[in-house]
């Protein structure tokens, strides 16, 4: 099923509902099934697993310095846990069933409760059986407002995803071994807030923080903006000193954000953002524009930093990530719970990855850091397909081709025969995970992880 088949039969959809809550408060969100329309009104609607009936789950939006407390109740038939993503938090809240906390079985609940040191736009979502149940639609908007939030006149928060539905509206099966062994799972309609276009009307002249945040299972977005002239003024949650101008195509990868600063300067009645597919480019999202205008603002916007660790790139400790399987991967052999085995033994349990000839998580850390100590990761994509990776707890900056170091991030792309270098301060204690955000892949054997002691 294509989406084009579907375009002008959807109606407008409003904001994502927002929960804001106050340092001390407590909110529940339970994990369950409900059903809503996604395809348009003439097809059957779909049996989504979500928090709180909502799809996606409902904005959970807090101020830097306050403290989240969040109970999570489990109404599904499976186990699950939630990962607030991005976020540089206590390990024991990271959510990591087999690493940071038991899972949260059919009908116990768990309680999350941490800081919020970093203002940026963040997201949760499950990281139990994450292939399935994110695409079942187990995940939310997380939004920590700046103390002095920048002067705006609209703040819209678009989680994009591409899911795969049947005809009937159910959401397709998980059994196959194609979606593991290559691209990963990969929709046949994108979403914007759970909608197939919706629309956020505007005025012209007006600012806004445009989050964009991907939920997706495996879809590298290829995304344009028409109607608008402004700024990319964060990346996975962290503010960039130096703001950039907004590029003729952005690339947002599984799990990453991108924070913009627009002003809407199209002189016709709506604007877009736009996915750049093989056959050409679609709305994702549209904004009717009306009148009368605003005024334009003239300054480029700079939001405030994020507590910095700074890398000591000379004194770093060093590490190699050599990514290896998937189709035409030549992977010939790995190891899988101490014990080697050919590819086809592999494949017949699923596991088609596999980082330093290990697949699935290997019981000793690819690195065993001290807190503040340095760290850098040289990661080659000897495979046909890209990655995703994302490491949990602290953000790293890519170390350039000259030495300097990029902007933080939380998740880097990494194309097929594609080698990059990260690096980091470790200032954050406890067992990380870090593993490909394709969530096939992670599935089939792309996890690995790091230790930081006290």
């Amino acid at each position: 099923m294509q989406r084009r088949e579907f375009l002008g039969s959807i109606a407008a959809a409003s904001l994502i509902p927002g929960s804001s809550f106050a340092q001390s408060s407590r909110r529940r969100l339970i994990a369950g099934a409900h059903r809503q329309q996604i395809l348009p009104a003439d097809y059957p609607d779909t049996e989504i697993w979500s928090f709180d009936a909502a799809f996606p789950g409902p904005e959970l939006r807090a101020r830097q310095g306050d403290t989240l407390s969040v109970t999570v109740e489990n109404a599904l038939p499976q186990s699950t846990s939630v990962h607030w993503h991005g976020l540089r938090l206590d390990n024991t809240m990271d959510g990591v069933p087999g690493l940071t906390q038991d899972p949260i079985a059919p009908g116990d609940s768990f309680d999350y409760q941490f800081a919020l040191p970093d203002a940026g736009t963040y997201w949760y979502h499950s990281h139990a059986k994450s292939m399935e149940q994110v695409e079942r639609g187990l995940y939310g908007p997380l939004i920590i407002d700046e103390t002095d939030p920048p002067d705006v006149d609209q703040d819209i928060t678009l989680i994009l995803d591409d899911i795969r539905l049947e005809r009937d509206g159910t959401v397709a099966n998980f059994d196959n071994f194609h979606d593991l062994s290559h691209a990963g799972r990969i929709g046949n309609l994108w979403l914007a807030n759970g909608q197939i276009d919706p629309a956020y009307p505007l005025k012209r002249g007006e600012r806004v923080r445009l989050r964009l945040i991907s939920a997706a299972n495996a879809r590298v977005f290829r995304l344009g903006l028409q109607g608008f002239d402004g700024w990319i003024v964060a990346l996975d949650g962290m503010p960039l000193s130096d703001p950039q101008a907004l590029p003729d195509e952005l690339i947002l990868a599984p799990a990453q954000r991108i924070d913009l600063m627009v002003d809407v300067t199209t002189d016709e009645n709506e604007a877009f953002v736009i996915t750049f597919e093989r056959d050409g480019g679609y709305a994702i999202t549209h904004f009717p524009i009306s009148g009368p205008s605003v005024a334009a603002r003239q300054d480029r916007p700079v939001l405030p930093p994020n507590p910095i660790y700074p890398i000591d790139l000379a004194n770093a400790r060093a590490a190699t990530l050599l990514i290896e399987g998937g189709a035409m991967g030549g992977m010939r052999a790995a190891r899988l719970n101490g014990e080697e085995l050919g590819a086809r033994e592999l494949a017949s349990r699923g596991m088609f990855w596999a980082l330093n000839g290990v697949a699935g998580r290997p019981d000793t850390p690819l690195l065993d850091l001290s807190s503040g100590e340095s760290a850098r990761i040289g990661m080659a994509n000897n495979t046909a397909f890209p990655h995703a990776m994302h490491l949990h707890g602290v953000h790293f900056s890519e170390v350039l081709a000259d030495g300097r170091l990029g902007p933080l991030r939380d998740t880097i792309l990494l194309n097929p025969q594609e080698t990059r270098e990260i690096a980091f301060q470790a200032h954050n204690p406890g067992d990380w995970l870090f593993h490909c955000h394709m969530l096939a892949h992670h599935q089939a054997g792309m996890g690995t992880w790091i230790r930081v002691s006290a």
